[in-house]
This record gives structure tokens, sequence and C-alpha cells, in this order.
């Protein structure tokens, strides 16, 4: 028997959160603009912590919920509805301060997680992760020309960085650089932990980018941002080091998993969320005499978001079980990278287009939603490079096998 069902005690949690996320967060976003962003996740997270609604990925012994995969996959989906980045703030399981706290706690020394981890879980530090690089490591990351060498017991950093999601708000940085150039191409770099503000970090700029449009926050303040930072004779102790030397590609790559599915869950929460919103302007436009949904061609659109709604809740919990069981998802992460992107993309579009004017507005979230979506296309991975991969995969399933099914979901059936 194939079950799709879930266990009582995730049932409960996701109502749980649904509620919170109902009844304390939402109110709390409808604030934005009149009350500064910060001043709201410190009122909210108290509230989270004593719900037992905190780090849902971070093990209990550490303070969070130790919640697997699929259980963490159940939050995400219901903190997704937050549509500021609240609901991931109230919970302290917001990108990309999550994800690299599984980095330290999977990769870092006793030391650093003292120092470094436990003030991250208790949610009295923020961190960043610098990695991207404006001329050479977007898509390539093992391109990266920020430098590494090693003075004694001091590590001596330079070069720069573009798109350090949240530098601006971080008292942390984890910033991957070049230690070892004539190592294997995927054993140069190493991760290290900075803290910030820190003399040879600086911070040019935060980038305006399209996802910006229709935000509401009180004037001169930062959110989120992403940085461009230069980085000149930053000097970082040895103890500093996280991971082994040359283990900064592979920590990386580490952050992925996670962040894939939890960008995933959110992406799906946005597109019910604009289904939900075409439906009711469906039935409550009219047009040439009709309601706007007895029309065959709009109902046609309804069922294609439908149908892809459906095929990316799929694939992403049957990647989040996978994860569950210890199993490789390298291919099916990287296919429903690009799926869940397109989903997301489309289904907002024909959302806004069913709006006419209205949905062009800022008057609904929907255009800033449509701008938000078209980072998905390259956020963790361009969809060129995941396409690149798995046209690979199937060739080498069928060479390896005579079949392209181990590239195509075929441990399924």
């Amino acid at each position: 028997m194939i079950d799709f069902s879930f266990p009582a005690e995730l049932q409960d949690l996701r109502g749980r959160v649904a509620a919170f996320i109902d009844e304390t967060v939402l109110p709390a976003e409808e604030q934005l603009g009149t009350r500064r962003y910060w001043d709201l996740v410190a009122e909210l997270q108290p509230q989270a912590r004593a719900a037992g609604l905190w780090c849902p990925f971070i093990p209990a012994e550490w303070g969070g919920m130790g919640l697997g995969h699929l259980g963490n996959a159940l939050v995400q989906i219901e903190v997704g509805r937050s549509f500021s980045g609240l609901g991931g703030w109230a919970l302290n399981c917001m990108s990309p301060t999550d994800a690299t706290m599984l980095t330290i706690l999977e990769h870092g020394s006793a030391d650093q997680h003292e120092r470094f981890l436990r003030p991250l879980v208790d949610g009295r530090t923020r961190v960043c992760f610098s990695m991207t690089e404006k001329n050479v490591a977007g898509a390539n990351a093992t391109g990266m020309e920020t430098t590494a060498r090693l003075e004694g017991d001091t590590w001596v950093l330079n070069g720069e960085k573009w798109f350090s999601s949240g530098a601006t708000t971080s008292n942390l940085a984890m910033i991957v650089a070049k230690t070892d150039p004539d190592a294997p191409r995927h054993r140069q770099y190493s991760a290290f932990l900075v803290e910030l503000p820190a003399e040879g970090y600086r911070i040019v700029r935060d980038i305006p980018v399209l996802g910006d449009v229709g935000l509401t926050h009180v004037e001169g303040e930062i959110v989120h941002g992403h940085a461009e930072v230069r980085i000149e004779d930053l000097r970082v102790p040895a103890a500093n080091l996280v991971g082994g030397r040359g283990d900064g590609f592979v920590l990386a790559q580490h952050r992925l998993g996670y962040g894939r599915l939890r960008h995933s869950m959110r992406s799906i929460a946005k597109a019910q969320a604009a289904l939900d919103m075409a439906a009711k302007r469906c039935v409550e436009r009219t047009a040439f005499g009709r309601r706007l949904g007895d029309l065959q061609g709009v109902q046609w659109q309804l069922a294609d978001c439908a149908r892809d709604l459906y095929l990316a809740r799929l694939m992403v919990l049957h990647i989040a079980y996978k994860l569950e069981n210890g199993q490789d998802i390298a291919t099916e992460n990287g296919i429903a990278k690009v799926f869940v992107a397109d989903m997301l993309s489309s289904v907002v579009d024909r959302a806004l287009q069913l709006h006419g004017s209205l949905g062009y507005s800022l008057d609904l979230p929907l255009a800033r939603w449509f701008a938000e979506a078209r980072g998905h296309h390259f956020i963790d991975g361009p969809d060129e490079v995941h396409r690149w991969k798995s046209g690979r995969r199937v060739i080498a399933a069928y060479e390896r096998t005579g079949t392209t099914a181990g590239a195509a979901g075929g441990d399924l059936f």
C-alpha cells in the first residue's frame, strides 16, 4: 500500500503553526509601514518560543523542535503564507540564517558551537553567507577569486562578494574563500566565520533588486538587503575555519538541500495564495454578461495552475521523504528546483492577468510576488545549470543501465 498520509503528530503540528501564523503573524504583518520591521520580529519571537514553535530544524537539545525534513516541510508551507518574511523570522527559520545554522551544527567545532551557533539558535544574532562573486562565481561556485592566505595562526582574506543577503543586518558572516589554488577544483576553498562589523569586511551598498518592488517599510530601515562587499586584509583567527581546510565547497553544497526544500515549500504557499486570489476574482467578476469563472478559456488557465501546484507538491514531498530516509536527492532536487520556479512564476502571472490592471497595480500583492518570483530562476543556482546537470544525468543513466528511468523518478516505480 502507498500511504500519503502524515503522522497525527505532524498534522497537529501543522495546525498549531497555521494557527500561529493566522492569529499572531498576519495581524503583525498588517502593521508594516507604520512600525519597524525588526521591532515586530522582536515581539513575535518570544511568542513563537512560548508556543513551542522555534527553529523547527534544530535538534531539541539545542532548543529547537528537532523535526525531520518532512515535518519541517509542513512547517515551511505554513510559514510561507507570511509573505513579508515575518513568519520565518518569528520561528527563527529565515534564509540565510537557517541553512547556515545547520552547516555550523554539522561541521563546526565544539568551540564554534558555543561561540556562534548558540547565539544564532537563541535568536540573539543573525548570519549572512558570503560566497557569490560578481565576475565569475554566480553559477560556477568553483570560480571564486576571493583568497585566504595563512599567516601564523591567522587567515588574511582579500576579494569581493556580491549578493551577500542580509549582510547589512547580520552580526556574523560565513565567508568562502580560496585557500589552496593548486588543489583539485572542489578542494580549493575553505569557509570562515567572521563576527561583524569587522575591519576589512566593508559593505559597499545594498543592491537594489526587482523583488523590492512594492515592499513597505519604515523609511530608512534596512530589513534584509543583498550586499555588495569588499574584503580587504580581513584577518580571521584560524579557530574560525569551519570544517577542514578545503571543505568550503562541500559546506556550501551542504546548505542547498535544506535551502531548496524551504524555498520550494514557501513557493507553493505563495502560488496557492495567488490561485486563491484568482479564483475569488473569477467568481466575483463578470465579463460579457457572464462570470469570469464560467468562461472556458479562464477555466483552462485555472486548471493549468492547479495541475502545476499538484505536481510541485508531489515533487517536494517526495524529496522531503528521501531526505528523511537519508537517500540521495541530487537528481530530484535539480528537477524540482527548476519546476517549482516555473510553477510559481506561471501561477502568479496567470493570477495577475486574471485581475487585469488591478493585478498590475500595487494595490494587490501580485505584482510584487511576480517580481520576486523572477529571482527564483537563479537563486540557489540558475535554471540553466540545473537543466544541464539533469540532462547529463539522463545520458549517464542510459549509458549505465540502458534506461533513463533512474534520472526521471524511476525509483518510485
